[in-house]
């Protein structure tokens, strides 16, 4: 990757929506040898899809929680089965496996508490765990999913 390539980057992170002849003339090139890069970072998995960012609170998901969860076990058996029940539940947006004191941290999003509260009952029923604790948030002081470039040379 050049500084042609950050430059992308950064322009497709702060709005997909851009047409092609406005990120080439922002970046100096012309269109094809844009579209050719541009097509490269996502071939190459730098760019994995473009999306809308949605306002949850305005499709009606104003709860969002933290969940943490701590396991007994470890095998490999285990987190496959773990991975495939949790990955069917679309209140899951985000789910992670971490170092420290919890195991996983998912991020769930409901309508409501007792929307909330249904999908943990139901989630208790179906995986096997030491500890669960839910995180509720009550005030978003900054979500972004504009990555730092600084790394790209």
């Amino acid at each position: 990757m050049d500084l042609l390539d950050k430059k992308i980057i950064s322009i497709i992170q702060n709005d997909s929506s851009l047409p092609l002849a406005t990120i080439a003339k922002r970046i100096g090139l012309s269109t094809t040898p844009c579209f050719n890069r541009i097509k490269k970072l996502e071939e190459d998995g730098v760019i994995k899809k473009r999306v809308a960012i949605i306002n949850h609170n305005k499709i009606n998901l104003p709860i969002v929680v933290f969940l943490s969860i701590t396991v007994e076990q470890h095998s490999k058996e285990w987190l496959e089965n773990f991975v495939e029940k949790l990955t069917r539940y679309d209140e899951i947006v985000e789910m992670y496996r971490l170092t420290g004191d919890s195991d996983y941290l998912i991020k769930v999003m409901a309508k409501s508490i007792e929307a909330y509260d249904k999908f943990n009952q139901q989630l208790i029923k179906e995986i096997n765990f030491r500890s669960l604790n839910s995180n509720i948030v009550l005030k978003e002081i900054k979500n972004t999913t504009v990555l730092p470039l600084d790394n790209i040379t």
